[in-house]
């Protein structure tokens, strides 16, 4: 049966079709990162015959080879395992979508979409217990992708959801001594009671429920202990990723957007800046209404433990599903409105934000209040890339290409020609939304695009990003697309009845009213 997209098939027409493609090209590359592992492999063998043979010349350098040598073999054996799993899940994927090309030609219309939501449905099961299995930088791409509902299919949103806080938690006996070696005392000298049983656990640590002697009740979350040398390996791994997607992708600076990555997971690892962010975050949100940050414990940070006041309230996606399913319009747009001037007030007025609202790290209150969780993640912006990120916010919305063009080369981005029309349709892509929202949308025609829109926006800025690549990012940018995007699935999937303006202009006219007196 011919199954070439015409107007006699059109399942095969169906847009969802081109983000399969897209899924699977990752697919391959990932298979093709293992196979660069393997060959690693040989490639350190051989290495080892060289240090040998310079160790019997007497060479004085073979010293620093053979050390690098006993570095490189040590991980050998968690890296091959670790990309053994991975591939072996990721080539289980590939070949059951691709056998579905196959497949869905003998299935009836009527059924085909069951049919599929159950395949996607056993595929996003095996990459969540892989995930859940593998922790480390691995498991925060689950996270990552389980709060983009505008580009998955459903059951890979639900499936992955668990991944937000629901890792699998270290041994209660572990966390005690992380705790007491960190803090320099008993478990039972520093705390009146202690939960062993975490209340949440992701990549890179879990939390737990205490009470101080004082009765006061605390968080107190705790690095995974051996997380260091996970992560080391997990970047070896992503490098290896990227590079074998690069030719999927449209030419771009990926040697910032993974190092971008490789710094704020690596700043993570101390708690100590987490707290400081924390302190620096929930100060400057303290008069907002209906927002709150926990505090620090003073006294109880360290680089793997961290101790906070305890704030009880619901996860951020279970409250909107909620309201959806009760059709609370009016409750759905408030959340996801107040959910965007929290992130505006830290983007364009404070310049330091919280980095990874995957909605995991995101709470809601008895009273409704949102509670903006784990400061591991934060990037603090310099103020000359503030206001030019505000300059080129503003002039998206008045139209005014030169001032983008302009405030974009300013603020470090570069294209191979020098000319701007990549940046300009990369900021197109990133902020026509916003400015459709500011100008045409309303709460009662919100006038959502459709996935075949977005399709079309990728595929024109994926033909001028070939014509023209953008050869240089600034690492700060790499943090607000990964926030923006993230917020901006939650509202295509969600589409709130809401006026954007309400929210965007006061961050936007305030602030030049001010530089104007």
């Amino acid at each position: 049966m011919d199954t070439t997209p015409n107007a006699t098939n059109p399942r095969s027409c169906d847009p969802r079709n081109d983000g399969l493609k897209a899924w699977l090209n990752v697919m391959n590359a990932s298979l093709s990162a293992l196979e660069q592992t393997l060959w690693q492999g040989r490639e350190l063998a051989e290495q080892a015959i060289r240090t040998l043979q310079k160790v019997g010349d007497g060479v004085d350098q073979a010293r620093d080879e053979y050390e690098t040598l006993v570095r490189e073999a040590a991980q050998w054996p968690a890296r091959v395992k670790r990309m053994k799993d991975t591939g072996w899940m990721l080539t289980r994927i590939t070949t059951s979508y691709r056998l579905w090309g196959i497949k869905s030609a003998f299935i009836s219309r009527r059924k085909a979409p069951d049919a599929l939501a159950e395949l996607h449905r056993k595929n996003a099961r095996l990459f969540r217990d892989v995930s859940l299995r593998q922790g480390g930088a691995f498991l925060k791409v689950g996270q990552l992708l389980s709060a983009r509902a505008d580009i998955l299919p459903k059951p890979w949103v639900e499936e992955l959801r668990v991944l937000q806080d629901q890792a699998s938690p270290v041994p209660f006996e572990e966390v005690r001594e992380v705790i007491e070696t960190e803090l320099g005392n008993t478990l039972d000298a520093l705390f009146a009671e202690f939960d062993p049983e975490p209340i949440a656990a992701a990549s890179i640590g879990q939390v737990h429920q205490a009470y101080l002697p004082n009765g006061q009740k605390v968080a107190v979350k705790i690095q995974r202990p051996g997380l260091a040398h996970i992560i080391d390996l997990d970047m070896t791994l992503l490098k290896l990723f990227t590079n074998s997607i690069a030719s999927m992708l449209p030419p771009t600076d990926l040697d910032t957007i993974t190092n971008e990555i490789e710094r704020t997971i690596r700043e993570e690892l101390d708690y100590r800046c987490e707290a400081r962010a924390m302190v620096e975050v929930g100060d400057f949100l303290r008069d907002v209404p209906k927002v709150t940050v926990p505090r620090p414990i003073p006294g109880f940070t360290r680089e793997r433990v961290l101790v906070s006041t305890f704030i009880d309230g619901k996860p951020l996606m279970g409250e909107l599903d909620k309201r959806q399913a009760e059709g609370d319009e009016a409750g759905l747009a408030d959340l996801l409105g107040r959910l965007l001037d929290l992130y505006l007030r830290q983007v364009l007025q404070a310049g330091v934000f919280q980095a990874d609202p995957h909605p995991g790290n995101l709470l809601v209150t008895a009273d409704d209040t949102l509670v903006l969780l784990d400061f591991g993640c934060t990037m603090t912006l310099s103020e000359p890339f503030r206001e030019g990120y505000f300059n080129v916010l503003g002039a998206a919305l008045m139209g005014e290409r030169d001032t983008m063009a302009k405030e974009l080369l300013a603020m470090g981005f570069a294209t191979r020609s020098g000319k701007p029309d990549t940046l300009l349709a990369f900021a197109d892509a990133l902020l026509s939304q916003i400015q459709r929202a500011a100008f045409e949308m309303s709460q009662d025609n919100p006038g959502w695009p459709s996935q075949g829109d977005m399709l079309a926006q990728a595929k024109k800025l994926l033909a001028q990003a070939d014509a023209d690549p953008v050869d240089k990012l600034p690492a700060e940018f790499i943090m607000l697309a990964r926030v923006f995007t993230t917020l901006g699935g939650l509202f295509m999937h969600y589409q709130p009845k809401i006026d954007v303006n309400t929210y965007l202009f006061p961050h936007l006219v305030g602030p030049a009213l001010s530089q104007a007196i």
